[in-house]
């Protein structure tokens, strides 16, 4: 049992089934705002040219979407009120 009385795999189950809500919900391109934690969105990368470091040849990169997260006011205090 874990702090809250439930069992393992029901939280386990419990937190899949918010992590895949959170995943759809950014797939319309929605975003997630859970208040006091933060806000989850996309970020839309334009194609660009990068270089591989090893060969140093350049390739092209394709425009991508990306998850971003932004802490909330109450996390980032939460964050800074530790030490140092």
């Amino acid at each position: 049992m874990w702090r809250t009385g439930v069992r393992r795999s029901t939280a386990g189950d419990a937190v899949d089934a918010i992590f895949e809500a959170i995943a759809e919900t950014l797939d319309r391109g929605e975003d997630v705002r859970i208040v006091g934690f933060g806000t989850f969105g996309t970020r839309r990368r334009p194609a660009r040219t990068g270089r591989n470091p090893r060969t140093g040849e350049s390739l092209n990169i394709g425009a991508s979407t990306t998850p971003t997260f932004t802490a909330g006011k109450p996390l980032r205090d939460a964050m800074n009120a530790g030490g140092p």
